[in-house]
């Protein structure tokens, strides 16, 4: 196929500022919409059913998330494994391996699906779901595990389009997605009374519309993304690419995984303390996502662009790449903690009702932790832009032990028990947890071993 026909995105050469600003700009605005989109149900709940169904969309929330983390860890493997096909010049491989990885995942949303409504009683419990939550929550969560593939599934696709440069049309199909959320939250919640399970079939309607857009625009336009795919490929797995897939997706999956744990694990502990404070840990939940905002977009982006040019060899580029995600995160990190400080109280008065003054009365207190997270977030994206485009595996398992539960465990029990701060100490462990990749990455960084990745010869000029 020629060069102009092609919609795959080369960011081994051209300007490295537009490009990373190109490529994260719908990315930010799909990471913004996803926020918005889960906004949107704590916002109708809550004042529609005030503190009880805001708990209940905050835990089934959190458990149907921590279900997710197979679809996250192995969509970022997928997304970096094609930008090194791309970069080391082996676009014929990617139509095999996307039949192999999206065979996968629908086996792995499936079994997850299954295994999440069988014990889905028991994790309620061991969440410490609050006894007025306790049937809204499973309502919540039976909705979200059912829908689970349409999850896995947009995933998925976005990933190997985002893998091949393409950021534009996910966030198209994902809006569509918000826009149908937000009509019938409304009309599931506010107007049929279908409470939190109303709510999380809006959400999941949204996912599936989302992904089977995203799907069949993907096949029409197959020829331009050089995607040489028959059905056969979703069913007869490529052995080698499987294992790169395992070997890189198990260790990002384990790291979304330790994640959504010690998250559970905090949560179960903050919801103790009683149903204002669970109410709250669902807001703050929400204000910890806005910090992911900009991260997540720079992250996902600077996977793709580094995993591209470490393939190439071309180290200087990777450079220039880091400093400028360096830049952006943290001046909007900067920007984020200005505006949390200033104005608090009329952020998180958004999501309570006028009879709720004892969760906002919780605000207060949150606010440096939430800066804290804000900074977190902006350092964390570079460092694993680096590492997860360099497709260092052992990197990746390292940092998932670390960052998901012996930093984010550890430092919570010592600030919430220890040292008896209560759920503050809990929300405090586990935004210092948050800094824990970027000094893996200075170390990565710093001793060269992500030039190590390579898959063609480095230039003269480059080594």
């Amino acid at each position: 196929m020629s060069e102009n026909k092609t919609h795959i995105n080369d960011f081994t050469k051209g300007n490295i500022t537009s490009q990373l600003f190109r490529f994260a700009l719908p990315l930010f605005l799909s990471n913004l919409l996803q926020v918005v989109y889960n906004m949107v149900d704590m916002l109708v709940v809550g004042n529609v059913l005030g503190k009880a169904g805001l708990s209940a969309v905050a835990v089934g929330g959190d458990v149907t998330n921590f279900l997710t983390f197979i679809a996250m860890g192995f969509s970022s493997a997928g997304q970096v494994l094609i930008a090194r096909y791309i970069g080391a010049g082996e676009r014929h491989k990617i139509g095999r391996f996307v039949g192999t990885m999206g065979g996968f995942l629908v086996v792995c949303a499936a079994v997850l699906s299954t295994v999440g409504l069988t014990l889905q009683s028991r994790i309620l419990d061991v969440m410490n779901t609050p006894p007025q939550a306790l049937e809204g929550a499973v309502a919540y969560s039976t909705v979200c595990m059912a829908g689970l593939i349409f999850i896995y599934g947009y995933n998925a696709v976005s990933a190997i389009l985002r893998g091949m440069g393409d950021s534009k049309h996910p966030f198209i199909f994902i809006s569509i997605a918000a826009v149908l959320n937000l009509v019938l939250d409304i009309v599931f919640v506010a107007f049929l009374h279908m409470g939190p399970g109303g709510a999380a079939l809006a959400t999941v309607i949204g996912q599936a519309v989302s992904f089977i857009a995203c799907a069949v625009f993907l096949g029409k336009n197959r020829r331009s993304f050089e995607l040489n795919i028959t059905f056969r490929e979703f069913i007869h797995w490529d052995g080698s690419m499987l294992g790169a897939l395992v070997r890189l997706g198990v260790p990002m999956a384990i790291k979304s995984a330790s994640i959504q744990v010690s998250k559970l694990f905090v949560n179960s502990w903050i919801n103790s303390y009683g149903v204002a404070v669970s109410a709250f840990a669902g807001i703050a939940n929400k204000v910890a996502s806005i910090a992911n905002l900009i991260s997540n977009a720079m992250n996902t982006a600077g996977s793709t662009m580094a995993g591209q040019n470490i393939a190439a060899a071309k180290f200087s580029r990777v450079n220039s790449i880091l400093k400028t995600l360096a830049a952006i995160t943290l001046t909007v990190a900067t920007v984020m903690s200005l505006v949390i400080v200033l104005f608090n109280q009329q952020i998180f008065g958004l999501f309570t009702t006028s009879n709720d003054a004892d969760v906002l009365a919780i605000a207060d207190g949150y606010v440096p932790i939430a800066v804290l997270l804000f900074f977190g977030s902006a350092l964390r994206a570079v460092a694993n832009a680096l590492i997860n485009g360099s497709g260092d595996y052992k990197m990746n398992f390292v940092t998932a032990i670390l960052d998901g539960f012996i930093m984010r465990i550890g430092l919570a029990v010592l600030f919430g028990l220890v040292l008896d701060m209560k759920h503050y100490g809990f929300w405090l462990g586990d935004a210092l947890a948050g800094f824990t990749p970027f000094f893996i990455g200075v170390v990565f960084y710093v001793t060269g071993r992500w030039k190590k990745f390579a898959r063609v010869k480095p230039a003269e000029e480059e080594v």
